[in-house]
């Protein structure tokens, strides 16, 4: 029975770093940019985007093709930077150990 109370408490362990991490992502803010910072997107932790900065200077109703990309572009890095935080959070819980279904 002592290694089944072990496991309950790594379980409960487990469940408060969840916890823990969904709320950091929740209140996290990163930034993505292109386009020289002419264009800059923010996201939160779980990946919604929160704001999106257009310098007017990029705004041309000419070349709305070039925004589009620069918002796209934006957006990707935002999200590289987001999985790349949720990533570094992760492997300080888990020593570096890949768990399924963990996040």
């Amino acid at each position: 029975m002592k290694n089944l109370a072990e496991l309950q408490k790594m379980m409960k362990a487990a469940k408060e770093f969840q916890d823990k991490l969904q709320k950091e992502l929740a209140e996290m803010r990163i930034e993505g940019s292109s386009g020289g910072g002419m264009v800059t997107v923010v996201l939160d932790g779980q990946k919604n985007c929160l704001e999106v900065r257009l310098d007017p200077e990029v705004v041309n109703k000419d070349d709305i093709e070039m925004l589009q990309d620069l918002i796209v572009s934006a957006f990707r890095e935002a999200v590289s930077k987001v999985e790349a935080e949720i990533s570094s959070k992760m492997s300080s819980f888990t020593g570096g150990l890949k768990i399924p279904g963990l996040f």
